[in-house]
């Protein structure tokens, strides 16, 4: 009985699952492949949604300011628009090759015994073909992507085929300009990252204990929303810590560095076990 509660208590980790963002976390910022993202992003609202040129890189920054993606963004103000032609635009035509398959991170990935699950605001194609050109795709237990978080209803005329209408297009820039005025900003349908519904409904479909997480991503207004609703968080991508980060690391690469302990419970059942075999064969052989 001692052994029994002595294996047991190696297995009471501190964390009981890792939720990973993929872009600019499984893969450094340097790979450039988010670079050809938002030029994507830009050509689609230019070529798509009619919007001038010279106003597409302000709008950018100002709907991934209020809404977490430019998408969200885009359907928040008015913009009506397919979400399949969408992501078909945007990642669709991605450079994938630009990524490289990572052995080094696939073994630290296998190694850990613990659940591994993948939280992205991205569309599962887009998940899927990073996964498989990382050569990851057999180290996580499940994907939560767009499609999770935004089942499409073919009914709903929001999510109506092409650009409608630019008519009563909301005016972000005034907004932003004057965000003390009596303006509205109007709500997205979208559910994603930073908002803390679409990391609520994570927790209840993966079944996750926030309490027992460790979220890592990139984007610090991530890192913080999954702070504030209980997660131990690890921000990727640099080295210095800030408010709702617990840890920060310049690669995923040195995760076995900063949090040994992923490690130890699966070691320490290991020398426990080990401890137990040596002393019933001392016993047999007396």
């Amino acid at each position: 009985m001692e052994y029994e509660d002595q294996i047991n208590h190696a297995f009471d980790s501190k964390y009981e699952c890792l939720l990973f963002d993929v872009d600019d976390t499984l893969y450094p910022l340097t790979s450039g492949l988010s670079r050809e993202v938002t030029k994507n992003i830009q050509e689609y609202m230019i070529q798509k949604l009619g919007i001038e040129e010279e106003k597409v890189p302000d709008l950018c920054v100002s709907l991934y300011k209020h809404y977490g993606t430019t998408m969200a963004g885009l359907k928040a103000i008015g913009y009506n628009f397919d979400y399949d032609d969408f992501h078909g635009f945007v990642h669709g035509r991605l450079p994938y090759t630009m990524l490289k398959p990572d052995p080094v991170l696939w073994n630290l990935l296998l190694s850990l015994p613990v659940r591994k699950v993948i939280f992205t605001n991205a569309d599962k194609k887009h998940a899927a073909r990073v996964l498989n050109r990382l050569g990851l795709e057999d180290c996580f237990e499940g994907i939560i992507c767009f499609e999770t978080l935004n089942p499409t209803n073919k009914d709903n005329p929001s999510a109506a085929d092409g650009f409608i209408s630019n008519t009563g297009i909301f005016d972000i820039g005034n907004y932003s300009a004057c965000p003390d005025s009596e303006l509205e900003l109007p709500s997205t349908s979208v559910v994603c990252k930073p908002f803390e519904k679409a990391f609520q409904q994570v927790f209840e479909i993966a079944n996750i204990n926030p309490r027992k997480t460790l979220f890592f991503d990139d984007s610090i207004r991530n890192i913080q929303t999954g702070k504030n609703m209980g997660l131990h968080t690890v921000w990727v991508g640099t080295s210095h810590r800030t408010e709702g980060a617990d840890y920060a690391l310049e690669s995923i690469h040195n995760i076995r560095e900063a949090l040994p302990e992923l490690w130890e419970a699966d070691e320490k059942a290991e020398n426990i076990q080990y401890s137990g075999r040596v002393s019933v064969e001392t016993t047999v052989e007396a």
